[in-house]
């Protein structure tokens, strides 16, 4: 066997390893382990049967979060109550919009109750509505806080403060104003008001009637209990976010904070710190949905991401801390912040960024690197999607269009090819003349590549080109909420979700579910989409002369079957393209021979 077919079989037998190992031993057991968790969680926060574990008001409360500048105190284990527990131990407003519905918890004055009445737990459309924000006391705490650090004469509001609202209802036409006196001269007042999307503003005004100057500053922040259940894709960022300033977008994941070095001025607290910024904002976000504080973008705020170890687990922020206000006796100070809590649509993300000036608010989604792409991508999908209502219509055609614009290249590739496989048998020619001297079969391949006027890279660099561009698509439909739950035809009700057929229970003919079987279940989520794909690649190959070596060949032959498998969502199609290419080159187009083959040496009886 030649040197070459032996590495080229030694790297397909490992590439599959490595594939089908991480797949054994880590994706398939980890995915039970989310699903697991994500049950129980759901259990645990929708289920109102459950029983409630008696807790004092304090405790309830949950451990308060960690105030920008401020060192938190000694946080007292909660006892963990079910979501509607939670939300029935302290006096609320009720918040009413379009898309959300929660309320505003007047104990601590936190928006902690978001729920989003546009998207559900799955495509059943009775099915729960996305909870986003959920209250201290729960299994996962995920709330937003604002307020004021510092001052000299006198308390401030904290997570226990009970402030005294002017409305029981918070809806898009109808802000609402919490109020409360510290009793030693300082009168806070918060006015909170949301609109039809997405975007709360929260105003934050201090008025000084005692006797001395007081000095104070605004924060914000996102504060979220427990790590939650992350995909683990490399192609989608979940955890902190925010463009800081000049310091452009940071990143980090749960993992990736918590091996930061401790803050200053902070107890158990590891994190990033960035000073003296402008513009931008800081928050928490997950695959489809993202809660974000935005500060005033005309002034300069630090900005910081901290993880510390709370009573019941790891405490993830996302906090600024606004700059200096000095506040004489008779004066009145005011701070704008915003809050953003609900789904990633492009659009609503998009109109926050020019209307408000929010410096580069769009990076909230995760586009990537190639996001001069990927954006523009979206932006041709959802152009078609408004033309035919449908977004598997609009990916076959965006599909078709890259297709087309690809094609001198592809042309140039398959011409390279084509002429590599025409002059084959004299290049095996050459390799077994020269066996004992490689530098003389170089010598001879080259001057045979020059003869015949072939560049052996020619047919690699048309497919380097194109790979960022269908990588951007594939993030694009993988990242984009606009996908999910968006029914396709037939069987398809979700293009975001994998192919729901399985050729293991005869496509839903068998009562039983495939998917179900521990570690094996990915691999038997065959559905009909996959199939045609392998089936395309098979016949692909098909039109390829066969390896002379028989290990080589049999290593092709099974290669569609992997891919079928291993690729089942990856689109493919080439079969007419590929076959126009070769006869225009004057390579023989080996389909039918090989089909030939294939099928007599199954027919043909057993020689003894």
């Amino acid at each position: 066997m030649r040197d070459d077919n032996k590495n080229l079989i030694v790297a397909i037998v490992l590439s599959m390893a490595v594939l089908l190992g991480w797949q054994y031993f880590f994706a398939a057991p980890e995915a039970e382990r989310q699903r697991l968790a994500a049950q129980q969680q759901q259990s645990t926060q929708v289920n109102p049967n459950a029983p409630n574990p008696p807790a004092s008001p304090s405790q309830a409360g949950g451990a308060a979060p960690t105030v920008p500048g401020t060192v938190p105190s000694t946080p007292v284990a909660p006892a963990v109550e079910t979501r509607e527990a939670a939300l029935a131990r302290s006096p609320r407003v009720t918040i009413d919009t379009p898309t959300i519905a929660g309320s505003i918890n007047l104990r601590g004055g936190r928006i902690d109750d978001v729920s989003l009445k546009n998207y559900r737990e799955t495509v059943n459309p009775r099915s729960a509505n996305i909870v986003l924000l959920s209250p201290a006391g729960t299994q996962n705490p995920y709330y937003a806080d604002f307020g004021w650090v510092g001052g000299e004469n006198g308390a401030l509001p904290t997570a226990e403060t009970v402030w005294t609202a002017d409305r029981t209802t918070l809806n898009a036409s109808s802000p609402v104003t919490l109020t409360w006196d510290n009793g030693q001269g300082l009168i806070f007042r918060r006015t909170i008001s949301v609109d039809d999307k997405s975007m709360f503003t929260v105003k934050n005004a201090v008025e000084n009637r005692g006797s001395a100057a007081t000095t104070l500053h605004p924060y914000g922040l996102v504060s979220r209990h427990g790590k939650p259940t992350t995909l683990g894709y490399y192609v989608l960022h979940e955890g902190l976010i925010g463009v800081l300033g000049d310091k452009g977008l940071q990143e980090y994941t749960y993992d990736a904070i918590a091996k930061e070095d401790p803050v200053p001025a902070g107890q158990n607290t590891v994190g990033e710190v960035w000073d003296s910024v402008n513009g931008g904002f800081v928050g928490i976000t997950d695959k489809y949905w993202a809660a974000a504080v935005i500060p005033d973008q005309a002034q300069p705020y630090q900005g910081s991401f901290t993880m510390r170890q709370g009573p019941t687990g790891q405490i993830y922020q996302a906090n600024m801390l606004g700059t200096a206000q000095t506040l004489q006796p008779g004066a009145t100070t005011e701070v704008t912040q915003r809050l953003f809590a609900g789904a990633k649509e492009v659009a609503t993300v998009d109109s926050y960024h020019e209307a408000l000036g929010i410096k580069n608010f769009d990076l909230l989604i995760d586009w990537g690197w190639f996001y001069f792409i990927t954006k523009p991508l979206f932006k041709v999908l959802d152009f078609f999607f408004r033309m035919f209502g449908n977004f598997g219509v609009a990916i076959l055609i965006v599909t078709v269009l890259l297709k087309i614009l690809f094609f001198p290249l592809a042309n140039k590739s398959y011409a390279s090819m084509a002429k590599m496989k025409a002059v084959q048998p004299e290049m095996t020619s050459i390799r077994e003349r020269y066996a004992d001297d490689k530098m003389k079969q170089q010598q001879a391949l080259m001057e045979l590549y020059r003869k015949e006027k072939i560049n052996p890279v020619a047919g690699c660099w048309p497919v380097l080109i194109q790979i960022p561009v269908f990588f951007a698509l594939y993030k694009v439909l993988f990242v984009t909420i606009e996908m999910r739950h968006a029914p396709f035809f037939g069987w398809i009700r979700d293009l975001a979700a994998p192919d729901p057929t399985s050729i293991f229970n005869l496509f839903g003919l068998l009562p039983y579910n495939p998917g179900a079987v521990p570690v094996l279940g990915p691999f038997l989520m065959l559905g009909v989409w996959p199939i045609l794909m392998g089936i395309t690649m098979w016949l692909q190959m098909k039109m390829n002369p066969e390896p002379p070596d028989p290990v080589q060949k049999q290593v092709f032959a099974w290669m569609p079957v992997i891919f079928t498998f291993m690729l089942g969502s990856f689109p493919a199609g080439l079969v007419s393209q590929q076959a126009f290419i070769m006869r225009k080159n004057g390579v023989k187009i080996e389909l039918w021979d090989n089909l030939r083959k294939t099928f007599s040496r199954k027919t043909s009886p057993a020689k003894g």
